[in-house]
């Protein structure tokens, strides 16, 4: 055999054997052990959004924190839609077991009505170490369509991440949404009468 061959089939044999490691994609989503507080649920219905995220980690690669003031964007590990959509998904789906109510809907699936409470969520920090901790910082607000008062309040979560994946990273963020839905329930049913 030539020597010219032999390297193009070696290259071919190597190329072969190698591939790209295959991209995973996540979602928040709502904590299924929560259940309502109260058993009435709210006479409004409840709009989550908007959210807004930093621009840090608004980006489909999922960001992690590797020290004080290094950061890494996982390639193979991403969203697998706008964090923001699924931050405003997971809340609205554990104010919907939280409160007890079918009438909670995303901002971008909902129609407007004029009596129902409007929930928007800032996210100051999203911050991700993985096999150890996750940290939300969320400040929130809820208010009546072309209300002047809102209910408000700021929360801030840290949640154990329970393994080495990413699948754990991101249920950690998943519970700590929770802790953070708690808190505008709680809200919510103090204050927002019919």
């Amino acid at each position: 055999m030539r020597p010219a061959l032999v390297c193009v089939v070696f290259s071919v044999a190597v190329c072969a054997s190698c591939s790209s490691p295959r991209a995973s994609f996540y979602r928040l989503s709502a904590e299924p052990s929560l259940t309502a507080a109260t058993s009435g649920a709210p006479s409004r219905p409840l709009i989550v959004g908007p959210v807004t995220v930093p621009d840090l980690v608004d980006r489909p690669q999922i960001v992690t924190r590797d020290s004080a003031n290094e950061v890494a964007l996982n390639e193979y590990a991403r969203w697998g839609e706008p964090l923001k959509s699924s931050i405003a998904d997971a809340i609205a789906g554990d104010l919907t077991l939280l409160l007890g109510s079918d009438r909670v809907a995303v901002a971008s699936r909902a129609v407007a009505d004029p009596n129902a409470w409007r929930v928007r969520v800032d996210i100051q920090q999203f911050e991700s170490m993985p096999g150890e901790t996750v940290t939300i910082d969320a400040r929130w607000a809820v208010r009546s369509f072309g209300g002047d008062t809102a209910l408000s309040g700021r929360s801030v979560v840290r949640e154990p991440v329970k393994g080495p994946d990413f699948d754990a990273l991101v249920a950690a963020h998943s519970r700590a949404l929770a802790s953070v839905s708690r808190d505008i329930a709680a809200a919510i049913e103090r204050n927002a009468g019919p």
